[in-house]
C-alpha cells in the first residue's frame, strides 16, 4: 500500500471483506508499541464525538454549574 500526501490508503477489499466493513463506515486506528491496527469503530463515532472526548478534563472554570447557569441567564448573584 502507498501512503498519499493527504495520509490516506486504500484498505484492500479483502481486508474490508474479512472485518466487514461497507462505505461510510466508521473505523479505528489502534497505535500499540509501534504497530498500527484497523479496527470497525465501537460506541459513538463521528467529528463531534471525537472533539468532545478531546475535550473532556480541560476545563479550569471553578464556577458550579448553577452559578455558569445563573451568568448565563442574566440573574443575580
Amino acid at each position: 500500500m502507498r501512503l498519499t500526501s493527504k495520509g490516506q490508503i486504500t484498505i484492500p477489499q479483502h481486508v474490508r471483506h474479512e472485518l466487514g466493513l461497507q462505505p461510510g463506515d466508521e473505523v479505528d486506528v489502534v497505535v500499540r508499541d509501534g504497530v498500527a491496527t484497523i479496527v470497525p469503530a465501537t460506541g459513538p463515532t463521528g467529528r463531534g464525538h471525537r472533539m468532545v472526548d478531546a475535550l473532556i478534563g480541560r476545563g479550569d472554570v471553578e464556577l458550579s454549574t448553577d452559578e455558569i447557569m445563573s451568568l448565563t441567564r442574566g440573574e443575580d448573584g
